[in-house]
């Protein structure tokens, strides 16, 4: 179920992204000569104007061909340089390609995309939050008080005694006692916990096995994790961070309000994280445990599926705004790339050769490639 749900997440944020470029270049009269939905092989297709539309076999996805995007050497033809005994057909066609328009239209076609998927985080996040968006106790909305408060499980650490006795992220903690020698039952117990009790229940325990008392996703039966502590630096630690965090239904127009300042805040914090992560890679500091390839995502779509509807959005808006981003990086390939190869022509006032252009597209695609099994593959190695 949980590849399926990728699936359908991936087609959705591709379509969006790619739906972008495809408005844009319609509105400013450049020709598109597909839409593609997933991704070759064909399986049919119509014709509505000049736009064939596409559905394919692979579901992961889908694409748009703008005339002019990927011009050959032998169709690099600027109109300004057609002779004027050219057809006037030849003429009004290379009018409408997406090389013959102003740089700010080509801009905004190639930015489009991007635009598109923050635009998607948005209404996700203001859909959660007319729908009831988990939040932190502290940080609600002024004038709406949370509901359904539980101490949950924001982090674990790996191979943390906690991850050991198969508690996760998202986990909302009920209860939690400690046994005495031997595992009857009579020991310290507690109802009303917070991030500092469980703390302190913890320390004061050393080293005693506890039973950790949770529920998990839209099931409201009480599991039981059994946990022993590990002492850290003179201090037992099971290895988890938690904070409470409740829920708030807010009217129309002030999830609108919230959702942009929530898709502003995780923008920021996404490309500040970003920046950190190519920094460090430069300077040989870099790893791939913080880096989730589609293995890893997988099993978080697995999670936030179980713990409901609103957790799925959230985290649909997360990978929209990161395929964003990604997007913006000015290397061969990307949006970013092609942003930044409009700039170099803009201040040298004349066009790459694009012979130039399309090595350098074909050469940052496969090093993308090669970083995609790189990270794939690191995903699998988790596993094990």
């Amino acid at each position: 179920m949980s590849i399926i749900i990728f699936i359908i997440i991936l087609l959705v944020l591709v379509l969006v992204h790619e739906f972008g470029h495809f408005f844009t270049a319609k509105k400013f009269g450049i020709r598109v000569d597909e839409f593609g939905f997933g991704f070759p092989p064909k399986l049919f297709s119509f014709k509505k104007g000049e736009t064939e539309y596409s559905f394919n076999l692979l579901p992961l996805g889908g694409f748009v061909k703008i005339f002019g995007e990927n011009v050959d050497e032998a169709d690099f033809v600027e109109v300004g340089f057609l002779d004027k005994k050219e057809t006037s057909e030849k003429i009004e066609l290379a009018k409408r390609s997406l090389a013959n328009k102003p740089k700010w239209q080509q801009a905004i076609v190639l930015f489009a995309g991007i635009f598109a998927n923050f635009l998607l985080a948005w209404i996700l996040f203001s859909i959660g939050f007319m729908s009831g968006l988990p939040t932190s106790v502290g940080s609600e909305v002024a004038g709406y008080k949370l509901q359904d408060v539980h101490l949950v499980i924001v982090s674990i650490l790996p191979k943390s005694p906690a991850e050991n006795a198969g508690l996760k992220i998202g986990d909302k903690i009920i209860n939690i006692q400690s046994l005495p020698a031997g595992g009857v039952s009579g020991g310290n117990f507690t109802t009303y916990i917070n991030p500092e009790i469980i703390k302190d229940f913890i320390v004061s325990g050393k080293g005693k096995e506890i039973d950790i008392g949770y529920i998990r996703g839209k099931n409201s039966e009480v599991n039981i994790a059994k946990v022993s502590p590990k002492e850290n630096n003179g201090q037992f630690t099971i290895g988890i961070s938690m904070d409470e965090i409740g829920t708030a239904k807010l009217p129309f127009f002030t999830a609108l309000w919230e959702g942009m300042k929530l898709n502003w805040f995780m923008i920021k914090n996404t490309a500040v994280g970003l920046y950190t992560l190519i920094k460090e890679g430069i300077q040989g500091k870099g790893s791939f445990a913080s880096v989730t390839g589609p293995v890893g995502i997988v099993g978080i779509v697995g999670d936030a599926y179980q713990f409901g509807f609103v957790y799925l959005l959230s985290f649909t808006a997360l990978i929209s705004i990161n395929l964003a981003i990604i997007n913006l990086i000015p290397f061969p390939a990307l949006d970013g790339g092609r942003l930044f190869f409009l700039l170099i022509e803009k201040i040298k006032g004349s066009r790459i050769s694009p012979k130039i252009a399309n090595t350098v597209n074909m050469i940052g695609f496969g090093i993308l490639i090669l970083l995609m099994v790189v990270i794939t593959f690191h995903d699998v190695a988790k596993l094990f």
